[in-house]
């Protein structure tokens, strides 16, 4: 089916048709069937006139801002300007220890073929090919049009991974330039101060501040497209959950600087295996954890964030010994503290050039690239 609105004249079904695409490429087609809606349902009609929303049937290999036009008087409406991807990630084949348990769609044909047909759809996005079969460089605007297209394929059944989300730099007259985003925000009062300082150490430039309904201040930024990646997450807690921020691609500007990434370390799983109480139990001393017990684990499974600025490898499997001695208070009930639940958006948020978000219809889960330990202190050695 094609959606499309008749912008002049009368559609009608049997009527002969021109198609024009792009490079003033003309083609033909006969119009099947026309059908338009009335409240919720679609009903089938004999003609759209000017101003209805159809869906046609009978013309195939119709692209986004192909015109259809009168078989005797072919004239292509312009198209409307698209503004260009400014962050790109890398989707991936799941070559983890679980791979092909949890999701329907696991090999790189079927990732392949997902990825192309939503450009047929979705005019901002851009798909290329890497050196590697396994993995395809997809492009987006913004880290949250990637994530909804991410979490749609996670619902269809495709499981795959996903790395950091990169901005696309451009060399404009020989100098390295980044997108610039136009963000606006809407916060409570008591809040600006917190808000303004945190997008301050993300390159964010004020350009107007006024008040907005009551108790609610208004402000206008212009801050690179990679300080806003993994912010919103904290925005909502630094604004209680009652701000709210938008954003717009404004232009290319000269490269900011760097931007302070993560400055906490990760804790890592040490081996394969199901999380239980007492390891979790020693884990919780080093950072903030992410699982609670029960959960099967592997080796390079992130399953917290360490206190200090390393990653630590624990064993989140290990059990206490049993022994013929009771000591006074030694069989008391461990207490855990409940883990952090992270949703697609956070984690996608959270990781490092060196992690991946490993995506399934039912779970998210966090890796490092390299799961082995003694590989990974390898590769640090040699960087």
């Amino acid at each position: 089916m094609l959606y499309g609105r008749v912008e002049r004249g009368i559609i009608k079904v049997g009527m002969p048709v021109a198609i024009c695409g792009k490079e003033e490429k003309i083609t033909q087609g006969r119009i099947a069937k026309v059908y338009t809606h009335v409240g919720l349902n679609k009903v089938e009609v004999e003609e759209g006139k000017a101003g209805d929303i159809i869906e046609l049937a009978g013309l195939p290999d119709i692209n986004i801002g192909d015109t259809i036009c009168d078989f005797n008087h072919p004239e292509k409406i312009p198209f409307v300007d698209i503004d260009e991807p400014t962050v790109s990630m890398t989707f991936s084949v799941n070559n983890g220890p679980f791979a092909g348990k949890e999701g329907q769609f696991i090999t790189s044909r079927h990732i392949r073929d997902r990825l192309f047909k939503e450009l047929e759809r979705n005019v901002s996005l851009r798909v290329k090919e890497t050196d590697s079969p396994d993995s395809f460089e997809v492009s987006g605007r913004g880290e949250l049009h990637l994530s909804v297209l991410i979490e749609t394929m996670r619902r269809e059944g495709f499981e795959l991974l996903v790395s950091r989300p990169k901005v696309i730099y451009k060399e404009i007259d020989g100098v390295k330039c980044e997108p610039i985003e136009l963000l606006v925000v809407n916060v409570p009062d008591d809040c600006v101060g917190n808000v303004i300082e945190k997008l301050g150490r993300r390159k964010a430039e004020m350009i107007n501040m006024e008040p907005a309904e009551v108790g609610h201040t208004k402000i206008e930024f212009k801050i690179p497209a990679r300080g806003l990646i993994g912010y919103r997450t904290e925005f909502l807690t630094d604004t209680k959950g009652e701000g709210t921020m938008n954003h717009i691609f404004d232009s290319y500007e000269t490269f900011k600087g760097d931007i302070q990434a993560r400055v906490r370390g990760t804790i890592v799983a040490f081996e394969n295996g199901k999380s239980v109480t007492y390891g979790l139990y020693n884990a919780q001393d080093k950072g903030d954890l992410f699982i609670g017990p029960g959960v099967e684990v592997y080796e390079g499974m992130i399953v917290g964030l360490n206190s200090r600025g390393e990653d630590l490898s624990i064993n989140v499997c290990k059990e206490k010994h049993l022994t013929n001695t009771r000591a006074s208070g030694s069989d008391e009930a461990l207490r855990l503290v409940p883990p952090i639940q992270m949703s697609l958006e956070k984690a996608i948020e959270f990781i490092q050039d060196d992690e991946l978000v490993e995506v399934t219809p039912k779970s998210i889960r966090l890796r490092k690239k390299i799961l082995d330990s003694k590989e990974r202190e390898r590769a640090a050695r040699n960087k």
